[in-house]
């Protein structure tokens, strides 16, 4: 098959320039070895490849057909071995990593700043979306790690954890609410609430806990990031459910206060995630040691 491979090649590169003469030069061959190797192909194949003109060589109708599949055929060796040799030293490649807008923001982003100065001639795309379908991206082969909260299945995934995560409640510090009061779920759930859309996972596993306890939650609001929460909950328009690790930075300021209550939603975990079975590219290696690295 390897010598077959080298007739292609020759092929393809004489179909390419149109003119044998012009192949050699292109593969560092002499002139008689490219009609050998031709000869050779159309002995193999028992089809003529080619036909003399004034100008070089034409293909023929067989010809024609070959070339089709063997482009795309060489092209995607071509790719494989230039994207081997690009990852291997960590100089050049891509890096695809799946994420929700949450974890990017506040988890991710000065340590992609930080791996990207050291690494700058590795590209990276972020693929934004809930874990859910973060963990399906990282399934079809879309993206090379996955950031996702919960436990993804154990049987398809090989998962570093990086943190847990707490669930609380928060409004703005002038609220109509005692912020001294310890309340109970079915207080929580009686306010304006401001929750995640419902495909979120953290919405579903908040809604699981509460139904869980014989609690319906009705909110008021359902939005797409939790950014958005936050500003919400802070001019006054309800009580936002919140990851406390995610909304530190509002908290720290005081432009959000932690309701206090008589229950504890269980902690989530956040995992970094790979295919099982699938060994990660080089870059992916990296990084995945780089987050490890970072939160010693």
């Amino acid at each position: 098959m390897s010598v077959k491979l080298e007739l292609y090649r020759v092929f393809k590169t004489v179909a390419d320039k149109g003119n044998i003469s012009a192949a050699a030069q292109e593969l560092y061959i002499s002139q008689s070895a490219v009609s050998q190797s031709i000869k050779q192909l159309e002995n193999q194949l028992d089809a003529r490849l080619f036909s003399r003109s004034t100008k070089g060589v034409v293909l023929t109708s067989e010809g024609e057909i070959l070339l089709d599949y063997i482009s795309k055929a060489l092209g995607l060796i071509e790719r494989g071995e230039e994207k081997l040799s690009q990852v291997q030293d960590l100089q050049t490649g891509t890096l695809s990593i799946g994420a929700s807008d949450t974890i990017t923001k506040t988890y991710l982003l000065r340590k992609l700043e930080a791996f990207h100065k050291e690494y700058p001639g590795i590209l990276l795309k972020i693929v934004n979306g809930t874990s859910k379908m973060c963990l399906d991206n990282l399934h079809i082969g879309l993206v090379d790690i996955a950031f996702a909260s919960g436990n993804p299945e154990q049987e398809s995934c090989d998962t570093r954890h990086l943190m847990d995560t707490h669930t609380v409640f928060v409004a703005s510090p002038d609220y109509d609410c005692d912020f001294d009061k310890v309340y109970s779920l079915e207080e929580i759930a009686a306010f304006p609430l401001i929750l995640l859309e419902k495909k979120a996972s953290s919405r579903l596993f908040v809604e699981k806990y509460f139904k869980g306890h014989g609690v319906e939650l009705t909110p008021e609001f359902e939005l797409g990031t939790h950014n958005l929460l936050t500003s919400i909950a802070r001019i006054g328009l309800g009580v936002a459910c919140v990851t406390e690790e995610f909304a530190r930075s509002g908290l720290d300021r005081g432009i959000i206060k932690t309701l206090k209550t008589d229950f504890a939603i269980p902690p989530r975990e956040m995992v970094m995630c790979t295919l099982k079975g699938v060994a990660p590219t080089p870059a992916a290696t990296r990084f995945m040691d780089f987050i490890t690295e970072a939160k010693e």
